[in-house]
This record gives C-alpha cells, sequence and structure tokens, in this order.
C-alpha cells in the first residue's frame, strides 16, 4: 500500500523541519509508543516514512461509516475507497494484545485489546483541518494503554486531532461516543451512536451525498442489530465516490471476539483464536 498512502504524507512531512515538528508531537504525546515508531519506521525503510508514521503530518481525508455502540458490543459499517483500504485485520503484541482493522500500517479503523475496550471511529462531518494526529494512530494508542472507556474518554481529551472524529468506545460497563477535533473541546453524543455529523446537522447538500443523519437515525432505530447494518440505508454501495460500505464489524470485547460482515459471508476472530488467512470480497450491488 505504500504507493497509495504515501500520497497522503503532506508537503510539510517532508520537509526536516516539518518531520521533526512531527516527531516531537508524537513523542509529547505517545511516549509509550516512541520505541515502537522507532522499530517500525526501520522497518519501512523509506524516505519520509517516519514522519508518515507519526500520522501527525498527513493531509487530511474524509470517509463514512456509522457506528453504535450498547450492552457490550460495538457495531460498525466502514464506508471508504476499496482502493484506498488497506484491509487488513492485525493481531498485534505491542504494548498489549490488540486486534483490528489496520490502517497506513499500525494505525487502527476499529479494534479490541485484551482488557476487554473496543475504539471505533467515523468522520465528523466538518471540513476544518488543524494541527494534530490522524484519528488511526490515536485508537491505537488507546488501545495499547488503556482499559476502561472512562480512562480512554480522558486521555483522548489530552491527545489533538487534526480533524474532527467520532469516536465510540465500548467495554464490559458502557459505551459513549465522543465528538472531538482541532476546532472544539471533546464533548459526548447523546449516546452511543455516531455517523457523519457531530452537534450541528450537516448542510442540505453534504446530506443528501452522504446521508448521515438518515444514517443515524437508522442505526438507533436498529441498535446492535447486524443484518440491519448490511442493507440500506446503513449498507452504502456509493464506492464511486467513495462512501461504499467496504465491511462490517461487531466487536465483544468482553468476550475478545470480533466478527467482519460481508453481504453473505462473515470471518471470527478473536484472542483465543486467530488464524492468518486471506478473504477476497467483491464489492457493489447484489443482483
Amino acid at each position: 500500500m505504500w504507493p497509495v498512502t504515501e500520497l497522503w504524507l503532506a508537503d510539510e512531512g517532508r520537509t526536516p523541519e516539518g518531520a521533526e515538528r512531527a516527531r516531537k508531537l508524537f513523542e509529547a504525546h505517545m511516549p509509550e509508543l516512541v520505541p515502537l515508531l522507532e522499530r517500525l519506521a526501520r522497518q519501512l525503510d523509506r524516505p519520509h516514512g517516519e514522519a508518515f508514521l507519526t500520522f501527525a503530518a498527513l493531509r487530511p481525508f474524509f470517509s463514512g461509516c456509522t457506528q453504535i455502540g450498547d450492552n457490550g458490543t460495538l457495531l460498525r459499517n466502514y464506508d471508504f475507497d476499496p482502493a484506498e483500504c488497506e484491509g487488513t485485520i492485525g493481531s498485534t503484541h505491542f504494548l498489549r494484545p490488540v486486534i483490528g482493522m489496520q490502517e497506513a500500517a499500525w494505525g487502527l479503523l476499529d479494534g479490541m485489546n485484551d482488557a476487554g475496550l473496543a475504539v471505533s471511529l467515523t468522520f465528523g462531518g466538518r471540513f476544518v483541518h488543524g494541527t494534530g494526529f490522524a484519528v488511526p494512530i490515536v485508537l491505537r494508542y488507546l488501545l495499547e494503554t488503556c482499559t476502561t472507556v472512562d480512562e480512554a474518554i480522558g486521555t483522548l481529551g489530552s491527545i489533538p486531532i487534526a480533524i474532527p472524529q467520532n469516536v465510540t468506545l465500548v467495554d464490559a460497563e458502557q459505551a459513549v461516543s465522543v465528538f472531538v477535533g482541532p476546532d472544539i473541546e471533546p464533548a459526548k453524543a447523546p449516546d452511543a451512536c455516531a455517523a457523519n455529523h457531530q452537534h450541528l446537522p450537516v448542510p442540505d447538500e453534504q446530506e443528501q451525498f452522504s446521508r448521515t443523519q438518515e444514517r443515524l437515525a437508522a442505526v438507533r432505530a436498529a441498535g446492535t442489530d447486524v443484518a440491519a447494518m448490511l442493507k440500506p440505508p446503513l449498507y452504502q454501495y456509493a464506492y464511486d465516490e467513495g462512501l461504499g460500505t467496504l465491511y462490517t464489524a461487531r466487536y465483544r470485547p468482553s468476550e475478545g471476539r470480533v466478527t467482519y460482515y460481508w453481504p453473505g459471508e462473515s470471518w471470527e476472530h478473536s484472542f483465543a483464536r486467530f488464524t492468518p488467512g486471506s478473504r477476497t470480497v467483491a464489492f457493489g450491488q447484489v443482483a
């Protein structure tokens, strides 16, 4: 994926000064992961590799997605361009055991840890950008260093986020969605549901394109029902616009289990049983 993902690096990250600023931001906010950053950068062995792996010098990127947490379950659809999704489910043991859908080598789109915490992300719907991290590395950091929703929310509030994001967190006791971004203080959503807007509705044109309010209403009505996630309006077919559903994930973190779904098939993994393998999935409208 390097030819694609390398294009995500902002021009600033390609300069010595920009790379140094990204490194210092990473050291300040994720010190526990610095040895891992250095090790992975050596393995990547590409120009600007370390700056890229900090996730603090990336261009803004925007996706779809719908997610809900309830009763120890985190359920989410990830909507994006199939050509730009790494498509790697990783079972890692950096600081602790973590399973999740990887993004850009070691970031996470969603995942869980062995302490029973699960997290996932959606784009927050506002096109603003500031100094901070692309959120996949923040999800990695939360799962590597936190054990509960409350602990993760506290940590999340201390980390600068580059673009608006909605983060849903689940453990055995509670489920919470949090709005974050470069221009707002972290704030809990009304419930543990999120699509692609935050406190305010998006403009009408954006709603017609993303259907974020429609999807949020639908997931609230359906709850953690996998079948509802696999059909419209929650399952999206706008692949040419980069908003097609690439997978559905259901995490049960207290059980250490996750199942990924596509129409007509599923694939389960757990900390007790994680078997390397691959799947070929055809995207598009089923006849």
